[in-house]
């Protein structure tokens, strides 16, 4: 979707949300939705698997006017395709451990292919080895994937899924360790694909124009390194980010009105 304008905001003061309580995480993207309401936004996505997990409902429910999507339901769309016609495919998912705990994994697989075996496996330290900068090569990047992996493949293994965005940062190397016979889902591209279905089925999208998006990112902490980071995660170079306080954020979603937003 080149001609779409694009809001990034990355919460780099609070994360990982992978450890924290649903309650936690569910008022983070409050403040976050609140924030963006002002912009106007056709389409949100909550790109992160535990905020899919453990907010997208509730946050549904508080912003019935705008229109929102998350990442598990293309991802495990994802899976079920990648398994093909296995009469019971067995598909292993590594994610934070508040996306594992959640199990949104299992329902949103069972819902498409009701015999799929499922194993799950929390891996805790990839989000912040990402965020360190760490390479492929590094030794504790490849001890640390072979704790969490090892105990999947010993359990057979047709299609893994990537339960956290920023683990396809580490994909080349995982398809390695695991072997072509396992097939890594980076649910990334499907949902992409989602959102330009979205788009397009409400008349929205915007094509037939010459014009390209434009991309314009936030973050609530260190903007510099999130700059230095971002051509990895996003693989494109961009503008300076804007900074965004967290408390500027809890303004945003401070009602101004009794009873304007229900309370957790």
């Amino acid at each position: 979707m080149p001609a779409e304008n694009i809001l990034y905001f990355g919460d780099t003061a609070r994360m990982p949300y992978g450890n924290k309580s649903a309650a936690t995480v569910t008022q983070f993207v409050r403040e976050i939705i609140s924030y963006f309401e002002p912009h106007d936004p056709k389409h949100i996505v909550i790109a992160c698997n535990t905020a899919t997990a453990l907010t997208l409902s509730t946050i549904r429910a508080e912003f019935p006017h705008l229109a929102m999507s998350g990442v598990i339901e293309p991802g495990a769309r994802a899976a079920v395709e990648a398994a093909g016609n296995r009469p019971r495919p067995i598909i292993g998912v590594i994610g934070t451990e508040g996306t594992v705990r959640s199990r949104a994994y299992e329902r949103a697989i069972w819902r498409r292919r009701h015999y799929a075996t499922i194993n799950s496996k929390a891996a805790p330290l990839l989000a912040p080895i990402v965020e360190e900068g760490r390479s492929a090569e590094d030794p504790l990047v490849k001890l640390a994937l072979q704790q969490y992996l090892t105990p999947l493949a010993q359990r057979g293994m047709d299609v893994l899924v990537l339960g956290c965005t920023h683990y396809p940062v580490y994909r080349p190397l995982i398809e390695v360790m695991l072997g072509p016979a396992v097939t890594v889902i980076d649910s990334a591209d499907k949902c992409a694909e989602d959102v330009q279905r979205r788009l397009r089925s409400t008349r929205l999208l915007r094509e037939g124009t010459s014009a390209a998006g434009a991309l314009r990112c936030f973050v609530t902490d260190d903007a510099a390194r999130f700059s230095a980071l971002a051509s990895r995660f996003l693989g494109l170079v961009i503008e300076p980010p804007t900074w965004v306080s967290p408390d500027e954020l809890r303004a945003a979603a401070a009602p101004t009105e009794v009873g304007l937003r229900p309370a957790i």
